[in-house]
């Protein structure tokens, strides 16, 4: 997602456009990769000092649940980046090594729905980690 059509959904949705937003886009764009809450955090604050990591993980987060953020959890602590351009239902290979990703175009669902006939499924998450290939 580019950073003008992401603060264009914000603007449509009633948010305002800052300069702290536009930052914290900024931050994410041209990157292929997961970035930990606490990496934002220190870049966020060489242009912005005084900013609280209670601001970054409430933008962190309604970026996210506005769908211009992806979100999961490497290590025990969540790690964010730009919705991919990919159209429609896919997955992920998530470097654990240096947050790269790679989209896995099918899903397994199918194969599970199978195993759980008579439930009622919402959602699902499915990711998988390792090493990408520059890492291993």
């Amino acid at each position: 997602m580019k950073m003008e059509t992401a603060l264009e959904r914000l603007r449509e949705k009633g948010y305002k456009r800052t300069k702290q937003r536009e930052r914290m886009l900024e931050i994410f764009t041209n990157q292929d990769q997961y970035i930990a809450a606490k990496d934002i955090l220190k870049t966020f604050q060489e242009d912005f000092p005084g900013v609280s990591y209670d601001t970054i993980y409430r933008n962190l987060y309604l970026l996210t649940d506005e769908e211009i953020l992806e979100a999961t959890e490497l290590g025990g602590e969540k790690h964010f980046r730009l919705s991919c351009d990919t159209h429609g239902h896919h997955h992920h290979f998530i470097c654990t090594a240096c947050g790269k990703t790679k989209s896995i175009e099918f899903c397994p669902m199918d194969k599970v729905q199978d195993n759980l006939q008579g439930y009622d499924i919402e959602n699902h998450k499915f990711e998988i980690y390792g090493k990408c290939p520059a890492c291993s």
